[in-house]
């Protein structure tokens, strides 16, 4: 028996016609898998916020979720190489994995007096022998076509180094608003071929892809020097600098954490409602830390936050008048606004935009977006302001003459006005 908040029914056809379509992203495929993050093991709560991006052979990344049922269910994964653009690339998994590329994930625990019972599964994800990029693909017994989750992550090999500048935007009408990132890109430990067609640079602002930098070329290339120049002057590196994330202090349920108005413990589940939010779009900048719109678990009530913390129904509400679009939340706790559950419908009786989400205690940013022509917009309702604490992942990958594949030979990131949780 699962336990299940929202029931969403698919049938398997047009299940398996969107894993065809999306299998390359991050995404859960099913309601009851719940809370699932992929960073580097080892490290403190605060490597939850991290992005899952490790060097060959310098670290391990290791994948936890839930699942809402009583028992567990048997799961394996499977990872496969992708090239730059997240397509799946040339190698064979041998090229990649020194054993055969299906794991068993074994490791679980159950939750302990928890209204809503699950089982927090555990996998250390295996190490690979190339760099570039990866889908960690998870799937039900034996049945590839039964995906329940795929997450990315990278491997690079540190072979060319790559520094950042963050600047003021060289175009006047984003200079209150962006953030300009001017790149350099050191190859001389590593003999490059055509780099011009060969060499390709992500830029990515708070681990979103969405709004992902690809495909500039460099604007100087000094050979004698073995370094690339990415360095434009018509807003082709400039981002939308955004605001800092709203947040909920979940991590108490016997009282109202921060932001939290109201909270109400059932005996098969806690409700809570988040404070109401309103624009920000025409206010100040007002500077705090936040966790640029990730989430950690965290449980200052019992001993074991992954296994006694509680999953409250959080109701986030909006104030916002007409919106022009459809508003979402926007962060972590909905994959960006991908999970079925971030949609903000209009409660016509009160005029206010709300949307509901099952989250495990802890602490979560997010932000609320609206979504255009398929295109996010935060700024419509957040504002965007210069100053704002931003963090930015720079990827360098090379595809070689005759490779099978993309090479991450480069990776850096960076904080603007950093300031952290």
């Amino acid at each position: 028996m699962r336990i299940v908040i929202v029931l969403f029914f698919l049938m398997g056809s047009l299940c398996s016609f969107c894993l065809a379509q999306e299998a390359l992203e991050n995404k859960v495929y099913e309601e009851n898998i719940q809370t699932v993050q992929l960073y580097r093991s080892g490290g403190n709560k605060a490597s939850q916020m991290n992005a899952p991006i490790i060097s060959l052979g310098g670290g391990q990344l290791v994948l936890e979720f839930d699942d809402l049922a009583f028992e567990p269910d048997r799961y394996a994964a499977t990872l496969i190489h992708c090239d730059a653009d997240w397509t799946p690339s040339g190698l064979k998994s041998a090229d990649y994995l020194q054993r055969y590329n299906e794991f068993n994930i074994t490791e679980y625990d159950y939750s302990i007096n928890t209204r809503i019972p699950y089982v927090h599964f555990t996998f250390p994800v295996p190490q690979v022998t190339k760099s570039g990029n990866y889908i960690l693909k998870v799937y039900r017994g034996r049945n590839e076509d039964e995906v329940i989750i795929t997450r990315r992550f990278m491997v690079y090999q540190d072979q060319a180094k790559v520094g950042v500048q963050l600047l003021p935007p060289t175009m006047i009408e984003d200079r209150m608003s962006g953030q300009q990132i001017d790149i350099l890109v050191n190859y001389g430990a590593r003999e490059l071929k055509n780099p011009l067609e060969n060499v390709q640079v992500v830029v990515r602002q708070n681990q979103r892809w969405d709004n992902a930098k690809v495909g500039e070329k460099p604007s100087f290339i000094r050979q004698d020097k073995s370094q690339l120049e990415y360095r434009f002057f018509a807003g082709e590196n400039i981002f939308d600098a955004g605001n800092e994330f709203r947040f909920i202090d979940l991590r108490y349920v016997r009282t109202t954490g921060r932001n939290i108005a109201s909270i109400e413990m059932k005996d098969d589940v806690v409700y809570a409602s988040a404070a109401l939010n309103e624009p920000r779009s025409t206010a100040s900048y007002f500077e705090y830390l936040d966790l640029n719109g990730q989430y950690i678990v965290e449980n200052l009530e019992r001993g074991n936050p992954k296994l006694e913390s509680e999953y409250v129904l959080v109701t986030f509400s909006a104030d916002m008048g007409e919106v022009v679009g459809e508003p979402y939340l926007f962060g972590a706790l909905t994959n960006w606004g991908r999970s079925p559950q971030a949609k903000m419908t209009k409660n016509e009786s009160g005029g206010q935009y709300r949307a509901s989400v099952l989250l495990k205690q802890g602490w979560y940013d997010y932000q609320i977006a609206v979504k255009k022509e398929g295109e996010w917009n935060t700024s419509l309702v957040e504002g965007s302001h210069f100053q704002t604490e931003n963090e930015y992942d720079v990827l360098v990958y090379y595809r070689d003459f005759g490779s099978r594949y993309d090479e991450l030979i480069g990776y850096t990131s960076i904080n603007a006005n950093k300031r952290r949780f």
